[in-house]
């Protein structure tokens, strides 16, 4: 899931040397943080979060399928 969020980030920012994707395992949750440089985050947010809100809905659907709940966490300090 790490990999698949770092490539749709990837796509979406111009500096993609610091993108920065970490996945923090739960039993039945994981937390998936990603760090871009500051010129970045309004890109991966989108106009009024839609971006930020597809991603999360990709997670939630290929979730279902691993029977395993993620959350997307956007940090804006690099």
């Amino acid at each position: 899931m790490k990999e698949l969020v770092e490539e749709i980030v990837k796509s979406l920012v111009d500096d993609t040397e610091n993108v920065k994707v970490t996945q923090l395992e739960g039993e039945q949750s994981s937390i998936i943080e990603v760090k871009v440089s500051q010129e970045d985050i309004g890109k991966i947010i989108g106009k009024r979060g839609r971006t930020a809100q597809a991603i999360r809905v990709i997670l939630g659907a290929a979730g279902m399928k691993l029977k395993k709940r993620f959350n997307l966490e956007i940090i804006d300090k690099m």
